[in-house]
């Protein structure tokens, strides 16, 4: 038979091929290469990607490990699943299973998984207690579970201009409300270390990084689609709605008259990886 990599051909008129083509926030790349170089890589294991979005690492996993593997990815948003089933046909990858669920209850069984990943997914689901337990009922005795977050400190810069715009005005607890908003998904290594112990795992290791958006400028920063995607709606809800244009006006000068100074604006985001095991 002949091999499927000599047998490919591939129409790049087709919309549906430009579509997959590339569609990989760099937000996810830069947490995920750091997974990619702490999973295990092995034949005829059985794999677990929790918060698997639009495919990535999951798809990467299974190609990488190849068909002896099982990889399996859960995710509870509909149009994420849709678009890995598309990349999955037109990349014609065989050793992938894709669920619309969510991580809180999985449907697999005790001690399945020789690896899970979840890479930014962990601090983003609604009950990080229930899907930490439910990672180590499926991971298999010494079983590798990686995962990747951001960390409080995450856009520092952005967060120390937008608190001294709020309390220009004297406002009691602006300060608390911005540190709600940063805690609710971006707690600190402590939490996780606490919380894993607690649900029975051993964390093998812990590593720190680091990686920074360049802007010309708070005008292209705020304009950014990822920031308008993920950020903007959050960042709304700590202000009044009556407020929000003139503090999100001054935001954009203030970070506009930073950039003026320093030549850009640079935004940093810094992040953990955590390695355990069963």
């Amino acid at each position: 038979m002949k091999k499927k990599y000599l047998n490919c051909e591939y129409d790049f008129g087709d919309s549906d091929l430009v579509s997959i083509y590339d569609d990989l926030p760099l937000w996810s790349a830069s947490f995920g290469l750091k997974l990619l170089e702490r999973v295990r890589i092995g034949a005829n294991l059985n794999v677990l990607d929790i918060g698997c979005g639009t495919g990535f690492p999951l798809l990467e996993l299974a190609e990488r490990l190849g068909e002896t593997c099982k990889v399996f990815g859960v995710d509870p948003w509909e149009e994420a699943v849709r678009r890995i089933e598309l990349k999955i046909k037109k990349r014609d990858i065989k050793n992938v299973n894709v669920s619309c669920c969510c991580a809180e209850s999985l449907d697999f069984d005790d001690n399945y998984f020789d690896i899970i990943v979840s890479n930014n997914g962990i601090n983003n689901v609604q009950d990080q207690y229930k899907v930490l337990s439910e990672c180590f009922r499926v991971c298999a005795e010494k079983g590798q579970f990686i995962f990747t977050y951001n960390l409080p400190e995450t856009m520092s810069e952005f967060y120390d201009v937008f608190l001294k715009i709020l309390t220009q005005n004297n406002r009691e607890n602006d300060e608390e409300r911005i540190m709600e908003h940063i805690y609710s998904k971006r707690k600190p290594v402590q939490y996780y270390k606490a919380l894993l112990k607690d649900i029975g795992f051993n964390i093998k290791n812990i590593i720190e990084d680091k990686f920074v958006y360049r802007f010309a400028n708070g005008t292209a920063m705020l304009n950014y689609f990822f920031i308008r995607l993920c950020f903007i709606d959050s960042w709304k809800d700590i202000v009044t709605v009556s407020e929000t244009e003139d503090v999100f006006e001054e935001l954009e000068n203030q970070l506009n008259q930073i950039a003026a100074d320093n030549g850009e604006l640079v935004i940093t985001v810094p992040y953990a990886c955590i390695e355990c095991n069963k």
